[in-house]
């Protein structure tokens, strides 16, 4: 691909500093803006529609969780990677379910950020937290309501096949191009789960598939050894 516009979204100018200075090493990446909290986060997405933002949760100016949302949504291109100190399950559970492309904490960043940006720039997730957390947010799953079951065991293969990549972050086009169908025949899909599981938009959609387990973390090829980190095609 072409050289990847990335936007980088952190209230820390000295950690901004660093992060543009890493970028711009990199011949095929350029740091095409800065913001310093979430409102001005917004206004740089839509005048400048980077291919990756890197995204700090920490920031002033509203609910990360929110904004992610709100920013999938208008610009579903621009893909977001979260560049965080939060650990925790729960937030790396909330954050994708919400629309984002890859998760990162800030103490591993200097290893793992360019194969990072390199992964959803070109439609893969990747994460990287510390020890298990992977596996305990995203693999385990509870037990689901008598509806949630009768739901998912009324799957034809197919629609599995394509509830998991919607779930994974992947437009209609690249669905279809997988799959070998038309975008209206993948659209055709999304709409019929959604009746199916009664559901509203993507964002539930991705919490469903977490939550029945199809949205597993498949190892790709750790970066350097490391079993931290898992990536998905």
């Amino acid at each position: 691909m072409s050289e990847i516009r990335v936007l980088i979204a952190d209230d820390h100018a000295v950690l901004r500093s660093g992060l543009r200075l890493l970028i711009n090493t990199q011949p095929d990446m350029k740091v095409v803006g800065e913001a310093g909290d979430f409102a001005e986060t917004r206004q740089q997405i839509r005048s400048l529609a980077p291919d990756v933002v890197t995204l700090d949760l920490s920031m002033p100016g509203g609910d990360p969780v929110r904004v992610i949302e709100e920013l999938t949504r208008e610009l579903p291109t621009t893909r977001i990677l979260i560049l965080t100190m939060h650990d925790d399950a729960s937030m790396f559970r909330a954050v994708f379910a919400a629309g984002a492309a890859g998760y990162i904490v800030k103490s591993s960043a200097d290893t793992e950020l360019l194969n990072a940006i390199r992964a959803v720039a070109v439609g893969r997730s990747f994460v990287s937290l510390p020890g298990n957390s992977v596996p305990s947010a995203v693999e385990s799953s509870p037990v689901l309501e008598p509806f949630e079951q009768r739901a998912l065991q009324s799957l034809s293969k197919r629609e599995l096949e394509v509830l998991t990549l919607v779930a994974q972050g992947h437009t209609n086009q690249a669905i279809a191009n997988r799959l070998y169908l038309s975008v209206k025949t993948v659209e055709s899909y999304r709409s019929r789960l959604m009746t199916k599981l009664e559901l509203r938009n993507r964002a539930e959609l991705t919490q469903f598939a977490m939550k029945t387990g199809l949205l597993q973390m498949n190892p790709g090829e750790p970066n350097n050894g490391d079993p931290r980190v898992r990536q998905i095609e």
